[in-house]
């Protein structure tokens, strides 16, 4: 068996596993992006097929969250699920400005439904 790096053997351990693996890998390319997007008009067809994509990828991951949820949100009926995205959807199309009202307006339907039904 290998001795372990002197340094790296200690409580701190998953934190620099963390920012190496997880946070450097991610803000290189966040930082790169910001770099460019300079150079690219607001209103360019690029900028818009990457919010038609940005928009197609969250619509995907909340209709599987909806459908499929993983772990304890399983457990939850889905016309709950369903009911909470109305919540949602009704306070963003009465004002699109109200972006963390609706969140946490959905949250709220969704834990309050779970409560009552046990």
């Amino acid at each position: 068996m290998t001795q372990p790096i002197p340094g790296l053997d200690g409580p701190l351990w998953p934190y620099l596993a963390l920012l190496f693996f997880a946070v450097l890998p991610t803000e290189i390319w966040r930082w790169l992006a910001v770099a460019f997007s300079r150079r690219i008009d607001a209103d360019s067809p690029a900028l818009d097929w990457v919010r038609a994509v940005a928009t197609a990828l969250l619509a995907g991951i909340v209709a599987k969250l909806i459908v499929a949820p993983p772990g304890a949100l399983a457990a939850v009926p889905l016309a709950l699920r369903v009911a909470a995205l109305a919540v949602t959807l009704a306070i963003m199309l009465l004002d699109r400005r109200r972006v963390l009202l609706a969140v946490l307006a959905g949250e709220a339907t969704l834990i309050a439904g779970a409560w009552w039904l046990g």
